[in-house]
């Protein structure tokens, strides 16, 4: 009988299981918070050496461009950074919304325990063999769309913006060649590398568009009023 009884599946948790997935679920927040503030730095430093950039580069108008060029190529390795820490952050998530949605969702809703679609057994293995749930090509396109596309957007303009009005207004296509010369590279071949440059972060942020996370999900239409804040003002 006793065999019998550890065979059966398992319907509830006890009072110190629940206490323990309690404190599993704290430690997953707990990942996902530090691996958060990870991603906030680079980002950070990504905006700080632009800003730095920008200073120098609109410090006078005999001022090089040159330090914008360089900081898009600092701001590249942030890049490369911060997507390989945002795919970190993403598995922790991942983790504790799954714990949210089907360990503490049904013991709010009064279900009690549920094992609804072997939730805990799916989790199990992912403790046992850990997988990361996110490319690094899709993180790169993630972090593109969300902040570094701005940041980029913002050196180009600025970089152009410099060769058009400094030292005086552009008056000529040639002109433009000899202000983006930069040593003995001329100036129609640094605005290639740029254009090449910029093109390869926004093929990867459209290319990575439709493969994102919930692309294909039907989304509800939005509620008549918002139940939370209804329930925050109190009665």
């Amino acid at each position: 009988m006793d065999d019998i009884a550890a065979k059966a599946p398992k319907t509830h948790y006890t009072s110190a299981e629940v206490t323990a997935l309690s404190h599993l679920y704290r430690a997953e927040i707990y990942r996902s918070t530090v691996w958060r503030t990870r991603l906030d730095a680079t980002t950070n430093w990504a905006v700080v050496t632009t800003g730095i950039a920008l200073s120098l580069t609109f410090s006078s108008a005999t001022a090089s461009p040159l330090p914008l060029v360089l900081v898009g190529l600092l701001v590249a390795v942030f890049l490369y950074i911060e997507a390989r820490r945002y795919r970190f952050f993403d598995f922790w998530r991942i983790r504790a919304h799954v714990l949210e949605l089907y360990f503490l969702g049904p013991i709010l809703r009064g279900q009690g325990d549920q094992f609804a679609r072997g939730w805990n057994e799916t989790l199990f293995q992912d403790y046992q063999h850990p997988n990361l749930h996110i490319t690094y090509l899709e993180a790169v396109g993630r972090r593109l769309r969300r902040n570094y596309g701005w940041i980029f957007l913002i050196q180009v303009v600025a970089y152009l913006g410099k060769l058009m009005i400094h030292p005086v207004p552009l008056s000529s296509l040639d002109e433009l060649f000899a202000r983006a010369t930069i040593g003995p590279v001329p100036g129609e071949i640094v605005l290639l590398c740029g254009l090449a440059f910029h093109g390869t972060w926004m093929a990867i942020a459209f290319r990575t568009f439709r493969s994102r996370r919930g692309a294909d999900r039907e989304r509800p239409p939005p509620p008549a009023t918002d139940a939370v804040l209804d329930l925050a003002r109190g009665p």
